[in-house]
């Protein structure tokens, strides 16, 4: 029989998943929550409607029987709203029916006294009534109203006992009156799953108890009330199992529950602040136990205020410490902003000075101008100096690449020198007056034409060295990628990329000077060329070092 029950368990476990979810589910269900807080005051406005409806109906009740049954439905509206008024309700019902003479009617109204006076604590005067009234003299649709009362007042005996021999004693006592409960309430199917699933717990058996309310909850999902009591007894199971985010799911699906009944004796809000408190959450779990402590004031609920008292000095320590620290970063964060505005202001006169000194710097570009006479003498001596080297060079064919290799490389770079200067002084000529000087320090024309020459003589020299330069290199490239010269031109700036790195010039940087190109471009033109190859690209550059040396 065991077996058939756990197997009809996993079944219901597998098909019913209304109420399961992950982390993402749990954050959604919090904002649900804080949209229904902020939607109480029309809940309790609603309530407020109810109870004056009941009210005026007790004026228009014409017989006390009619008196007795308003007042019931008033009782069960104020139960968990206000005990002091569901006391009082209790109490004046408690002698319509004694003026009505019906025993079960008498019975009935001292169990609501009774019940009513467990939910403030007040245990021993609960258990007094209860005393007079017996079991076996009941109606039976009152008998699992009386074994109800037994069983919750002696769980919360149990709940608070002081020494352990009360607790097991107290224990026993509510599991006696559970089973009867059990007994008596096979057709109401409200109180049966939540009595089966209580039993459950308390032998550790949570799998079934979650099964069980589980399948309950997903045909009760109009009912608020039954879900806030199911989803509740449903955490506990989650709880004593040990899964803590299903707890937490399911105290909030309660605690929705409770918001939309406007009642104001619960658990599950006060327990998910707790929850959320140890997991960081300090202000939302600040902002739902300060709601748990009005609304047990405004019902009276002696103890649930005690409940409450035990968790919020806590709570709210933390949340007075988070919140002093966060004026603290504000006050540092200000005084940074400050700081930062105090730099701000120097970094500008700053600026300002800079702008000025770089004002009289451009008056003194006419002080320069004989500078750059001397300048382009020295850059025709250069000129005279390479033509002599590539004489120098083609007599001596013994060190005719590393000469010709060092002697570029050294003119590349003074000629980069004297074109930094001259555009530097250009610059600097910007702001003078003699305007015709400046348009001739200005103009590139000089430098291009001297350049042009420069590299028709660097063609010259290298093809006399290589003069079969150009056919072996287009050798290694692929046939459809040959490198075509226009007419007159002796070589261009790939042929001259590559004769530099022939002649032992490998430094992108060295080229790009020679050539007077960014890096960039030097770089791409690499890249371009050794994807051309015939063969392995990266061994481009080793085949043109072997061209023109003698084989073996």
């Amino acid at each position: 029989m065991k077996r058939i029950v756990a197997i009809g368990c996993l079944c219901i476990m597998g098909m019913c998943r209304v109420y399961a979810g992950d982390s993402s589910r749990v954050d959604s269900l919090l904002l649900k929550l804080d949209q229904a807080i902020e939607k109480r005051p029309i809940y309790m406005e609603q309530k407020e409607v109810r109870l004056e409806k009941l009210r005026r109906q007790l004026f228009q009740a014409i017989s006390d029987e009619d008196h007795f049954a308003i007042l019931g439905a008033l009782l069960d509206e104020y139960r968990s709203f206000n005990t002091d008024s569901a006391l009082r309700v209790a109490e004046e019902r408690e002698q319509i029916a004694m003026r009505i003479g019906n025993r079960e009617y008498m019975d009935n109204a001292r169990m609501n006294k009774a019940d009513v006076l467990g939910l403030t604590g007040m245990y021993k005067e609960a258990m007094d009534l209860m005393r007079d009234i017996h079991a076996e003299q009941l109606s039976e649709n009152l008998r699992p109203y009386y074994y109800h009362i037994y069983r919750t007042i002696y769980g919360l005996m149990a709940d608070y006992a002081v020494t352990k021999n009360e607790r097991i004693l107290y224990a026993e006592l509510t599991d006696r009156y559970r089973d009867s409960l059990l007994q008596v309430n096979k057709d109401n199917l409200l109180i049966y799953t939540l009595i089966r699933s209580d039993q459950y717990n308390v032998r550790n058996e949570y799998d079934k108890a979650i099964c069980l309310l589980t399948d309950y909850l997903a045909r009760q999902e109009e009912d608020e009330h039954e879900v806030a009591i199911g989803a509740y007894t449903l955490s506990e199971s989650y709880r004593l199992k040990g899964d803590r985010e299903k707890e937490k799911e399911f105290l909030i699906v309660s605690a929705i529950a409770d918001m939309k009944t406007a009642v104001r004796e619960y658990i599950s809000l006060r327990k998910l602040a707790v929850l959320l408190y140890q997991e960081g959450d300090i202000e939302r779990a600040y902002s739902y136990v300060k709601i748990c402590m009005e609304d047990a004031a405004a019902c009276n609920a002696r103890l649930r205020k005690l409940e409450i008292l035990e968790i919020f000095p806590i709570i709210n320590d933390a949340y007075q410490q988070k919140t002093e620290k966060q004026q603290e970063q504000m006050e540092w964060t200000l005084l940074s902003i400050s700081i930062l505005s105090f730099f701000l202001l120097l970094a500008i006169f700053y600026v300002y000075k800079q702008m000025k000194k770089l004002a009289v710097a451009r008056r003194e570009v006419i002080d320069a101008n004989k500078r750059l006479k001397e300048l382009n003498e020295e850059l025709h001596l250069s000129m005279l100096k390479l033509k002599e080297a590539n004489h120098s060079i083609a007599e001596n064919s013994y060190l005719k690449e590393e000469y010709i290799g060092r002697y570029m490389d050294q003119c590349s770079i003074y000629l980069e020198k004297m074109d930094t200067y001259r555009r530097s002084l250009g610059k600097i000529a910007a702001a003078g007056n003699m305007d015709e000087l400046y348009k001739t320090i200005k103009s590139s024309k000089f430098i291009e034409g001297e350049l042009k020459k420069f590299y028709a003589n660097f063609d010259d020299a290298f093809l006399q060295l290589f003069p079969a330069f150009v056919e072996d290199f287009n050798a290694l490239l692929a046939a459809d990628e040959q490198i075509v010269l226009k007419n007159g031109e002796r070589m261009n700036t790939e042929l001259r990329i590559f004769a530099l790195i022939r002649l032992g010039i490998t430094d992108s940087v060295k080229i790009a000077q020679f050539l007077r190109y960014s890096i960039t471009t030097i770089y791409n033109y690499r890249t371009k060329v050794r994807n051309k190859a015939a063969g392995n690209r990266d061994l481009l550059e080793q085949e043109v070092m072997k061209i023109g040396r003698a084989k073996d």
